[in-house]
């Protein structure tokens, strides 16, 4: 496994992979030394990841391999079927997943999401439209979807 550091507008992110994938993306509330090589394994998640920041991407195209159970990997996989800039409720997405009977198994294996913003486990929130349950904080998810939202402030002057 190879790693890297990058800085994001949320702070710096860990970035975890090899040739099988993508394993882990997460912001730290540390500063580590950033990156000043970045490793060819990670070199498009890098690049992805930058150029989404940058308002010039809005999904990713990424070989991933996140660890994790079947039923994780369905949920996680699940997640990549919600356009940027739109949010599902919890409940919801388990009737998408066509098993509201496992809403609080479906909550935690999207809690357990290894691939922040890649896997868009932020765009899942409460039923009241409340933001509930973001490994990151839940700044960090107001932030992502305020940057994923199509409509865009203008100011008058």
């Amino acid at each position: 496994m190879q790693t890297c550091y990058i800085e994001t507008p949320l702070g710096h992110a860990k970035i975890v992979g090899d040739n099988n994938g993508v394993s882990s993306v997460s912001i730290l509330d540390t500063q580590e030394e950033l990156s000043t090589i970045i490793p060819e394994t990670l070199l498009d998640c890098v690049t992805q990841l930058k150029e989404y920041f940058r308002e010039e991407r809005t999904s990713f195209d990424l070989k991933l391999n996140p660890e994790g159970t079947l039923f994780q990997k369905k949920v996680w996989d699940a997640l990549h079927t919600i356009p940027s800039g739109k949010t599902i409720s919890y409940l919801n997405f388990a009737k998408r997943l066509e098993d509201t009977k496992a809403i609080r198994a479906i909550a935690n294996a999207i809690g357990k999401n290894p691939i922040w913003i890649i896997i868009p486990c932020h765009r899942v929130i409460g039923t009241d439209g409340s933001l509930t349950g973001y490994a990151g904080g839940l700044y960090r998810k107001q932030w992502l979807l305020n940057h994923e939202n199509d409509y865009k402030q203008q100011t008058l002057f």
